[in-house]
């Protein structure tokens, strides 16, 4: 029998050569080919890949994929360099990692709080986030509401929103609470009428205040994030700040989630009264959940991880 193929499904433009080959595809590629695995590239069309994965008995990676299959696993950064999913869902707000239980006994205190320390080196020392941030620092009221948004335009924000960017905005502004409310504008959200809506609510009412700073300058002194899915909401938690979600998100289980506008004002009151295990959380969610891609047992974790889907990786022919 002829070994089986490791497919790994990428955007046409990187597979033309228009756009990088990122360095985890890269490694996984160079790791796997090292022992002895077939390994091939092909375009990741959404409308084909059920079809393609049908018509052959190989095994495949799907940039971005939400392919429920057998044989496939759907992979994209899991919210903050190095941590990537692997999984057999989908990525982000479509992992498993959503219906999984999160049991903080189970995890190593001592090793929860090291990995907290290297997030919080890597991304607050540094002011890193998934997107690019401004340098200049800016200081915002102690004790604040932050509000991170994103645009409904982005593929999976609209189809995961419980509230809607505008509703979520209009619930807080409905609370009886008299603490400033920090709006952030997404970095890829470049339209005007974000900027205008914004403009007149903080015309309306003086709590609002919006910016474009580093996330980093706002969760140092925020005393409650909230926003839908948004990767801040995984940041919020490395700042050891709580955490209010207004959509569909796989790190629900160290958050308050709200479906309806009425429930905002309880589950802001929830949120910061809650005792959250954030380090355990995060060393469970990305450790135990996600592959890191500057680890040095990458090919063994993506090896496991088909492996824990059923299929024989015996059939790679693998050398070692």
């Amino acid at each position: 029998m002829a070994k089986a193929r490791i497919i790994i499904h990428l955007p046409g433009s990187v597979i033309l050569g228009a756009e990088p080959l990122k360095q985890f595809y890269r490694s996984l590629r160079e790791g796997l080919i090292a022992r002895g695995a077939r390994v091939e590239f092909a375009i990741h069309d959404r409308a084909t890949l059920p079809g393609e994965v049908e018509a052959d008995e190989d095994f495949h990676i799907v940039d971005h994929g939400n392919l429920r299959h057998p044989r496939v696993l759907n992979t994209g950064i899991a919210y903050v360099y190095p941590f990537w999913h692997l999984d057999p869902w989908g990525i982000r707000a479509g992992s498993s990692i959503e219906a999984k239980e999160f049991d903080p006994q189970a995890i190593d205190a001592e090793a929860a709080a090291e990995f907290m320390e290297k997030l919080r080196r890597r991304q607050v020392q540094k002011r890193a986030s998934r997107y690019p941030q401004p340098e200049e620092r800016v200081a915002f009221p102690e004790g604040c509401i932050a509000v991170f948004l994103q645009s409904e335009a982005h593929r999976q924000v609209e189809e995961t929103c419980h509230l809607d960017r505008a509703t979520m905005v209009e619930a807080l502004l409905a609370r009886d609470d008299s603490r400033p409310i920090v709006v952030k504008i997404h970095p890829r959200d470049t339209s005007a009428g974000t900027r205008d809506w914004l403009g007149a609510l903080a015309a309306r009412d003086g709590r609002v205040i919006v910016t474009e700073a580093n996330i980093h300058d706002i969760l140092a002194s925020a005393a409650v994030t909230v926003t839908i899915n948004s990767a801040v909401g995984i940041e919020s938690m490395i700042h050891e700040v709580p955490v209010v979600l207004c959509g569909r998100a796989d790190f629900h289980h160290a958050a308050i989630t709200v479906e309806r506008a009425e429930d905002l004002d309880a589950a802001i009151m929830a949120a910061e009264r809650g005792e959250w295990d954030f380090p355990r959380y995060l060393y469970w969610y990305f450790r135990l959940n996600c592959v890191g891609s500057g680890s040095g047992t990458l090919i063994d974790d993506v090896l496991a991880r088909i492996s824990a889907t059923g299929f024989d990786t015996g059939r790679f022919g693998l050398s070692s």
